[in-house]
């Protein structure tokens, strides 16, 4: 049985590749907001690690309240980040909503900016699809960074601009000249995790596996046995 609280951000940034970053579902936006809820509830029942609240759609007051809403739904069973957003992170936090940390693209604020403005509890990921952004992860200051999210494995529909597919092969070349733990996105479906971990992946992330799935609980599940 999954503990029903979730163990300190300090604790899930020790980043154990077996436990804490195993599954991560980022919310699909496409999804009605009180859908994406039962999703998300559903998705931590049936075991994922993390909860990562996507959405480029809404204004930062809807953002917002919605990290608010799906910290309740959490309860503090996984960690919950925002994608983009640390503002977005420093005002739900200041509403009362446990949300433990960010995911940063390319284009957002520089990691060891949000880590001197989050803290050094907080958990900090950014995306890393090249070999330069492997270098200039490494470049950074020991502790920014808790993890990267290297993809796409195969092209997604719920990135249209994502930059070409690495593959298996391809993912696997980047975890092994990386000196974080590497989470696969884009694509990545339960047949996948034996490769991807073989690969090197400390863990997945996804979105339609288990937002599109007909039963969220039961995709959660099987992804949660394939990663560990």
């Amino acid at each position: 049985m999954r503990a029903t609280i979730a163990p300190d951000a300090s604790d899930l940034r020790a980043s154990d590749p077996a436990g804490q970053l195993a599954v991560h579902l980022v919310t699909d936006q496409r999804l009605p907001f009180d859908r994406l809820m039962r999703v998300v509830d559903d998705a931590v029942t049936g075991g994922v690690d993390v909860v990562q609240l996507r959405d480029k759609t809404v204004s930062a007051r809807e953002l917002i309240s919605r990290a608010v809403a799906l910290s309740a739904v959490v309860a503090g069973r996984v960690a919950l980040l925002v994608d983009d957003r640390v503002d977005v992170v420093l005002a739900a936090r200041h509403a009362g909503a446990r949300v433990d940390g960010v995911h940063l693209g390319q284009d957002d604020l520089p990691p060891a900016t949000a880590r001197r403005i989050l803290g050094r509890d907080a958990i900090v990921g950014w995306t890393a699809n090249t070999a330069a952004h492997l270098d200039d992860a490494a470049a950074m200051p020991p502790g920014t960074l808790d993890y990267l999210g290297v993809g796409v494995i195969r092209p997604t529909a719920t990135k249209p601009d994502h930059p070409p597919a690495l593959g298996l092969s391809g993912f696997a070349a980047l975890a092994a000249r990386a000196a974080l733990p590497c989470i696969a996105i884009g694509g990545v479906g339960p047949e996948d995790v034996p490769a991807l971990r073989a690969g090197g992946a400390a863990g997945i992330a996804v979105v339609s596996a288990v937002c599109a799935a007909a039963d969220p609980r039961a995709a959660a599940r099987a992804l949660a046995e394939a990663a560990r």
